[in-house]
């Protein structure tokens, strides 16, 4: 089979391999869809685990089983960290937390024509599409890890939140918070993402190389820059709480001073545990978000590497998808 083997953005080569094989309670997965992250494309966190085969956001059909849990012809989404369900952490509804979490993954990653799912994912990390789309399936994960961000900093009805960086994680932070009840305040460099945070429901949008004369009770960090973390905590009303959903690639210098007397509190979010993608997967079943209009591209697995382009170069595009099996 053909998959797509990652060395660093600019040197991804399309490689044969053999086509996995599956043994008891796993399954094979034809993948019909595989979206790029943007963590896909953030080099300096990529390229030391590399060369490996990329793609944790896919949709697809089971082909195989060896599972009484699934059937030949299901169209499922399938997670590629699940937890172990039963350490201290799983125990307190902490799962990102596990140590299994981050160590398991599927066979081999989705930039690939089939997945072998290990039984430990099939068990607790496969779920069925029902009449979602295969590429609106490629969002389960990525809303997911934004319903757990929010939950994490509990934002509710009423609130000015603030969502720095408007590409896929700011699009669908703002969706969220919109549902909640929330006044959005959407900030981005690039004008054409200004446009689309406000399409997607925003109620302000500010361009990030301006002042920002905004006092919001949370804060999400959805770019990857240290102006961003900067603006944060300029931003940041008193008793408030920031989400570092994205992180620059750099330590940050916490203000303390401000910390302490204005009783601030930062919060960092990463993956989602089985709840929050159960959640997702019902919003997006529901019609509650709108993930079908942030896919701008849809791309054989021949041409990914100009979907790491377009994904890296953050300009006119939102959602990249992959179709190994198009």
């Amino acid at each position: 089979m053909k998959a797509a083997m990652y060395y660093n953005n600019n040197d991804i080569k399309i490689i044969d391999i053999p086509k996995p094989q599956i043994n008891d309670g796993e399954i094979l997965v034809k993948v019909m869809a595989s979206g790029i992250c943007g963590t896909d494309v953030m080099e300096w966190y990529r390229i030391k685990k590399g060369p490996r085969v990329l793609g944790h956001e896919i949709s697809g059909d089971i082909v195989e089983t060896k599972s009484e849990k699934f059937n030949v012809g299901d169209r499922v989404f399938v997670s590629h960290h699940v937890s172990c369900n039963n350490c201290k952490y799983c125990k307190e509804g902490n799962e990102t937390a596990c140590e299994t979490l981050h160590k398991g993954n599927y066979d081999p990653g989705g930039f690939s024509e089939f997945i072998r799912v290990p039984k430990m994912n099939v068990d607790s990390g496969t779920y069925l599409l029902g009449d979602v789309s295969y590429e609106e399936g490629t969002f389960v994960e990525p809303l997911g890890c934004c319903v757990r961000g929010q939950r994490l900093i509990d934002v509710k009805k009423n609130q000015t939140v603030l969502i720095l960086g408007s590409g896929i994680s700011g699009l669908l932070n703002i969706q969220l918070a919109k549902l909640k009840g929330a006044k959005v305040i959407a900030t981005d460099i690039d004008e054409y993402r200004l446009r689309k945070a406000k399409e997607f429901g925003a109620d302000e949008i500010i361009n990030a190389n301006e002042k920002l004369n905004v006092k919001a009770d949370r804060v999400i960090v959805c770019a990857g820059a240290m102006q961003a973390v900067e603006q944060a905590f300029e931003c940041i009303d008193r008793k408030g709480r920031i989400l570092l959903f994205a992180i620059p690639n750099k330590n940050v210098t916490i203000p303390t001073v401000d910390f302490w007397r204005n009783e601030l509190r930062i919060e960092s979010s990463y993956g989602a545990g089985p709840k929050d993608l159960e959640e997702s997967l019902g919003l997006i079943k529901n019609g509650k978000t709108n993930v079908k209009d942030m896919i701008t591209h849809k791309l054989p697995l021949e041409d990914i590497q100009k979907g790491f382009k377009l994904v890296a170069d953050g300009k006119d595009s939102l959602k990249v998808v992959i179709e190994p099996n198009g």
